[in-house]
């Protein structure tokens, strides 16, 4: 009965491909055919021929992620399946079971990879930590301390969720909680919280100050997982949201919001370090004409076309954003003007040099291009001002070229 309701639950209401074994035999026939399709494996610890947990020792050993699903527990059997590399178990011990059941099948599978950075001064509590964490297949990076976590958020750029002591060596978690929504902002990153002590009121102020969940040591490992789980699906979720709102509807290229929000955050993060970093204006030339003369609709073909060869050309080490209309934006990250410079003309030369298939039209299209330096702390309007002047510079100038400080320079000395 929970076989047949599982599986048709799992296909219908979360369109899994389920394989069923209703034996140990059943089971190794078909993880001999192709393990490695297998993302996940429910099961119980009894089956009529592996009746002490055969099975669950068997997927393990196969590098599968198992999900217990049991009638037969307590606190001994607990204490055993814990100790294994298990992500989660549910309880057949009443009729919401089953639902209990999809709900932890659909929050592991949708999670899909998660970055986690465990900070801990206590080199024995982080390792606890982090292990918890990898079992439930969360890709872990470990600190021992806060300038080292505030380190490794800045270098890293993808991290989703911070676990972290309140009770660290060279700051409390507080601090550090505040350094992370004042250099990342308020929804990038999720923060959890931990504490031995015995201050009840740590918990109220830290999750005052921003925090996402706060747990106190020591705590079950069930807890851990299931508030670790909680906050990583709310993350999974608000990131899909932000993803649909930082898209152009068209190109599919960020939008000037977003490349003003993280653009902003890219330049700050280069400038601490001392890393150079420069920003471009794109503009398509004679668009009005091309769309009067084609349509629109090749108009339209044309920023797709160019949106492909630029996402392409920069790969994903730059930020590139559609402003509006024919307007494109580069933020060049860790490049100095020289080397931004080679980027730009090669841009320009690749789209010049190759006409856009629009519908079966070929188009021959060129670009003009402002470059501008960022070489200390402004506004990001600043910087975006500056890139727009090189650009009418270079309009001013017969347009298909790229227009910089080098440009003014050279123009000088001649």
């Amino acid at each position: 009965m929970f076989s047949t309701a599982i599986k048709f639950r799992l296909k219908n209401e979360l369109g899994i491909d389920v394989t069923h074994c209703s034996s140990m035999i059943a089971l190794k026939k078909a993880l001999r055919q192709d393990p490695g399709r297998f993302a996940l494996a429910v099961l119980d610890l009894n089956l009529p021929d592996a009746p002490n947990c055969e099975a669950l020792d068997h997927v393990i050993s196969l590098g599968i992620a198992p999900l217990v699903f049991t009638g037969s527990f307590n606190e001994g059997t607990r204490d055993a399946v814990m100790a294994k590399q298990v992500i989660d178990y549910v309880v057949k011990d009443n009729p919401s079971s089953i639902q209990q059941l999809i709900v932890a099948v659909d929050r592991i599978l949708t999670i899909g990879i998660t970055n986690v950075l465990v900070v801990d001064s206590d080199p024995d509590s982080l390792a606890l930590e982090a292990g918890l964490m990898m079992r439930q297949n969360f890709r872990v990076t470990c600190a021992g301390d806060g300038a080292s976590a505030l380190d490794i958020l800045d270098r890293a750029g993808d991290v989703d969720i911070v676990v972290t002591d309140l009770d660290l060596s060279d700051m409390d978690g507080l601090r550090l909680l505040g350094e992370i929504r004042k250099l990342h902002g308020d929804e990038s990153v999720r923060v959890i919280g931990l504490s031995s002590g015995a201050d009840r009121m740590l918990a109220a102020r830290f999750l005052r100050a921003g925090g996402d969940d706060y747990l106190q040591k020591p705590f079950l490992a069930e807890e851990f997982n299931s508030r670790v789980f909680q906050v990583a699906a709310i993350q999974k979720r608000v990131q899909a949201l932000q993803r649909i709102a930082a898209r152009d509807y068209l190109t599919d290229l960020y939008n000037r919001r977003f490349f003003f929000e993280a653009g902003s955050r890219l330049v700050d993060q280069a400038i601490r370090r001392g890393e150079p970093s420069c920003i471009a204006i794109l503009d398509i030339d004679h668009f009005k004409r091309l769309n009067d003369t084609y349509g629109h609709e090749v108009g339209d073909a044309v920023l797709k076309a160019i949106s492909t060869r630029l996402r392409t050309r920069l790969g994903a080490r730059h930020l590139l954003a559609r402003l509006g209309g024919e307007e494109f934006a580069i933020l060049f990250y860790g490049l100095d003007l020289d080397a931004a410079l080679d980027h730009c003309e090669g841009l320009r030369a690749d789209l010049a040099g190759e006409p856009i298939d629009a519908d079966g039209e070929p188009v021959t299209v060129t670009v003009s291009i402002g470059l501008a330096s960022i070489a200390s702390r402004e506004s990001f309007d600043n910087y975006l001002n500056a890139a727009d002047q090189f650009l009418y510079m270079a309009k001013h100038a017969g347009r298909n070229r790229v227009f910089s400080e080098l440009s003014l320079m050279n123009a000088l000395a001649g």
